[in-house]
């Protein structure tokens, strides 16, 4: 049988080896290279993406993960010619993939510019070497997104960037609010533009001369109001105005400035609205004392920002191990190097699962381990069970649990005493039998008991573990 004769229904026969050379045959056909465009093997894809014979439809398929084959396919001369427009064939991930390559030729160019979907031509307005007529043709698309991509390039012409500063599309004219080259008239003109995102854009320039900063400082935006809180560059009433603005947006903003007076952070731990004060508990600056206050602010939302900070004080660690919520109490419980008296009071959680965690600890006392050893939560003794330190003596115990989970952990662990472990082996419960079964340190005379255990499950993984 030759590779043309092989059918769809028989490449699983084939093996990788025979998919190789399949698809590398030169009379191998549609069909078959079709079937074999979808093979696991990336190689064997490859060949498919590379052969002339292989459908415009499979290589729009196969173009995103294999670009310069399908652009270097012998076939494609051939079928630009019988089919001028087969990219618009290509789904959009594949002619982005072709677009991405350096020295894409100008057919591709012009097939995505055609492309019906407007994410291609956006990716086309993103070609840095993309002529000049082209770009010209892209900033009159229908598509917002396009028009968005061809005002975020590197270079315009001043007419084009003019253009797109008046277009109708909010995000167009935010993109040409970032552009550093943006002529000064023109910024003024953003800066009242009918849109707060495109005048939010503009309060955010590093550049921004004083008096567009201070029109913006009179709009009625919040969120321009709260781009602009976090500048320092701005005159000191503005930026007192800002701080204390009935908007708790906007004060919240005003903290995150990179230098605040000390008589705004006092204001802020005093603030009524929990996100400002959540955002002074984000501050950097932020003393010892402060944030141990905010560990026991009343608000939820203070007290997890407090969370994302990487390191915390003992005393505001203590009072977030008082939560409320369970999954703080969960984040203390994981930390590394919590003080000895938040410890202590997450030992006695009510929450099993926060004792579940200490449980596996580490850094945890062997007394403590002891301790969470006749915890009344069995899945708290499981883990004390599986814990890689816990001592012989009170593996001892666990191992005579009354919870069968609780002696089927205890049964894996390394450390297990020989006189448990032999207990073990005998142990009424199917489940504590077959783990002790699979260990591979397996006394022979356990292993030989329990090859002729009852349960064939347990003898087989006795056989298995010899």
């Amino acid at each position: 049988m030759t590779f043309s004769e092989v059918g769809p229904r028989s490449l699983t026969a084939l093996g990788v080896e025979g998919a190789l050379e399949a698809a590398s045959a030169p009379r191998a056909t549609a069909e078959l290279l079709s079937g074999l465009g979808a093979h696991p093997d990336a190689r064997v894809r490859a060949r498919v993406a590379a052969h002339p014979n292989t459908p415009p439809e499979v290589l729009g398929t196969l173009a995103a993960a294999f670009p310069r084959e399908v652009l270097g396919n012998p076939g494609v001369p051939l079928l630009r010619l019988a089919r001028p427009g087969f990219l618009n064939l290509f789904p959009a991930e594949g002619m982005t993939a072709l677009l991405a390559l350096p020295d894409v030729p100008g057919w591709v160019l012009d097939g995505a510019l055609r492309h019906e979907d407007s994410g291609v031509r956006a990716a086309l307005a993103a070609v840095p070497e993309l002529p000049g007529a082209r770009v010209l043709t892209l900033a009159q698309d229908a598509g917002w997104q396009v028009r968005e991509a061809v005002a975020k390039r590197a270079a315009l012409p001043e007419g084009l960037l003019r253009q797109l500063a008046a277009d109708d599309d909010y995000d167009v004219r935010k993109a040409v609010a970032a552009r550093e080259d943006l002529p000064g008239d023109v910024l003024r003109t953003l800066v009242t533009d009918a849109h707060g995102m495109v005048r939010a854009g503009v309060a955010r320039r590093l550049d921004l001369p004083l008096d567009c900063l201070l029109t913006l400082a009179t709009d009625a935006d919040p969120d321009v109001l709260a781009t602009l809180a976090r500048r320092l560059d701005l005159p000191g009433n503005v930026r007192g105005w800002l701080a204390g603005h009935e908007q708790p947006h906007v004060r919240a903003a005003a903290l995150q400035a990179w230098r605040v007076p000390p008589r705004w952070l006092e204001r802020a731990e005093n603030d009524a609205d929990p996100d400002v004060r959540a955002a002074l508990a984000r501050r950097p600056d932020a003393d010892e004392a402060l944030l141990t206050r905010l560990a026991g602010d009343e608000a939820e939302t203070v007290r997890r920002a407090l969370l994302e900070r990487a390191e915390l004080p003992d005393g505001a660690v203590l009072a977030l191990a008082r939560a409320p919520e369970a999954d703080i109490r969960l984040h203390v419980a994981s930390a590394e190097g919590i003080p000895a008296a938040a410890l202590e009071l997450l030992l006695a959680d009510a929450d099993p699962s926060v004792r579940t965690i200490l449980a596996v600890r580490p850094d945890l006392s062997a007394p403590d381990r002891a301790r969470l050893a006749a915890d009344p939560h069995a899945e708290v003794r499981r883990a004390v069970a599986y814990a890689d330190l816990t001592p012989g003596e009170v593996l001892e115990g666990l191992a005579a649990d009354p919870h069968a989970g609780v002696r089927r952990a205890a049964a894996i662990h390394p450390a297990l005493p020989a006189g448990a472990l032999a207990r073990l082996a005998a142990d009424a419960d199917d489940g504590v039998r077959l783990t002790v079964a699979g260990r591979a340190d397996l006394p022979g005379e356990l292993r030989a008991a329990l090859a002729a255990d009852p349960d064939p499950s347990v003898r087989a993984e006795a056989g298995t573990g010899s």
